[in-house]
Formats: C-alpha cells, sequence, structure tokens
C-alpha cells in the first residue's frame, strides 16, 4: 500500500484555505447581520468609525463595493441619521460622509460586538499561531498579488482573452 506523503500539497492548502474562508466569511456575516444591520451598512459605517469622514468614492474604495451598492448604503444610512454628507472643503464637486453622533454610537457598538464574536472564532488558535498564521497569509497574499500583477502587465487584465 502506497504511502500518502506527509507533505501537504498545494492544491490541498488551497483547499483548506477556501474552504476555511467560506467558513469564516458566513460566520462574520452572521455576526454582522446579529448586529440589525445589512453588510453594506456596518461596512460603510466601520469605515467612516476608523477611518473618519471620507467621500462615497472613499469608503467605496476601502470596503470594494460597487457605487450603487455604496451610494444606496449611504442614503440608508443619512436617512436613519447616522451620516451626514458636507461639502468637500478641497472639491466643490465632491461630499464628504461623515458618522452623526448616534452614528459614531452604533457603528462603535455595532463593531465591538463583531469583534467579539471574531475573537471567539478565532480563540481556538493560540497567540503564537495566530501572528504565524497571519505573517503566512500576508506572505502568500502579497505574492499573489505581485504575480496577479506581473499577469496583467505582461498579457493585459484578461477580460480580452476570456472573450476570445
Amino acid at each position: 500500500m502506497a504511502k500518502k506523503s506527509d507533505r501537504i500539497q498545494a492544491p490541498r492548502l488551497w483547499l483548506v484555505i477556501a474552504k476555511s474562508y467560506r467558513a469564516l466569511s458566513l460566520l462574520a456575516e452572521r455576526s454582522i447581520a446579529n448586529t440589525g444591520l445589512c453588510l453594506t451598512d456596518f461596512t460603510a459605517l466601520e469605515a467612516l468609525l476608523h477611518k473618519g469622514p471620507l467621500t462615497i468614492s472613499e469608503i467605496q474604495e476601502k470596503v470594494r463595493l460597487a457605487s450603487g451598492s455604496m451610494t444606496a448604503a449611504v442614503d440608508r444610512l443619512e436617512k436613519l441619521g447616522l451620516v451626514v454628507r458636507t461639502s468637500s472643503p478641497h472639491d466643490r464637486r465632491a461630499r464628504v460622509v461623515e458618522l452623526t453622533l448616534e452614528g459614531k454610537r452604533l457603528a462603535a457598538s455595532c463593531f465591538e460586538r463583531h469583534a467579539k464574536d471574531l475573537e471567539a472564532i478565532m480563540s481556538v488558535l493560540s497567540e503564537k499561531e495566530m501572528e504565524q498564521l497571519h505573517g503566512s497569509l500576508r506572505k502568500l497574499g502579497l505574492t499573489a498579488a505581485e504575480t496577479l500583477e506581473e499577469l496583467e502587465t505582461r498579457f493585459g487584465s484578461g477580460k480580452e482573452g476570456a472573450t476570445k
């Protein structure tokens, strides 16, 4: 009987990463839903809480959501009195989104609850394991991003090749 190699092969590692990400993502989304906010509203509030006043496009860039989704989220948050839009002092065309006092209170409360849920999920790892995993995933992600950038530079965005 042939013995499987003890070495973890790249496809197996990818599968573990993908399955872990999917399960963690679903738990994180459930945690956010338990705050009473939808994912888009939560991410917008969280960005404003931690980064301060931002334009819609800056929020969109931070949370990686489509322009329409972000505008709709800001509209909802504004109607709820959680954010206000003001004119940008640097660009007359831009509007800056800022948390109201109620928005700050709600965002801080929801983020604290979500952070506790994430801490509970991650508590299966020791402090050392968390540091190692963070370093390893960061290294892997940066390498993947560099490789992707090189491929896009060499072969284009890939969209053209997909349609040919």
